[in-house]
């Protein structure tokens, strides 16, 4: 995955993504990101006049931070839900955490090999 900077993910200077690219990005189905956007109000992909769906930054954030809470740290949905919210910046916060451990564990690990 991409790394963060502060609350937000760096993904490139691009302004909007398609249902492929964000399902490519987590390696999910696209069917995944549209239950996801559904189920959770904090994603509101754009649309143009044929329906097609255009997710910005912001989403793409949101949708690492439902990753992670779901996928990764194993919410069920409804927990997920309450936890962003209850206190989407502390969940933020705890993404971004994790995200630097992982680089620091991935840097430690590359550092052991070469020694």
């Amino acid at each position: 995955m991409s790394s963060e900077k502060s609350e937000k993910i760096k993904h490139g200077d691009r302004l909007y993504y398609s249902i492929g690219e964000v399902a490519s990005m987590f390696s999910v189905n696209t069917s995944l990101i549209r239950f996801w956007e559904k189920e959770f109000d904090i994603i509101k992909p754009k649309r143009n006049k044929k329906g097609t769906r255009f997710f910005t930054t912001k989403d793409v954030d949101n949708f690492h931070l439902i990753y992670n809470l779901v996928k990764e740290r194993g919410y069920t949905l409804q927990g997920a839900k309450e936890k962003i919210k209850k206190d989407q910046k502390q969940a933020y916060d705890e993404l971004e955490l994790i995200n630097t451990l992982k680089e620091v564990r991935k840097f430690l690990l590359e550092l052991k090999k070469e020694l």
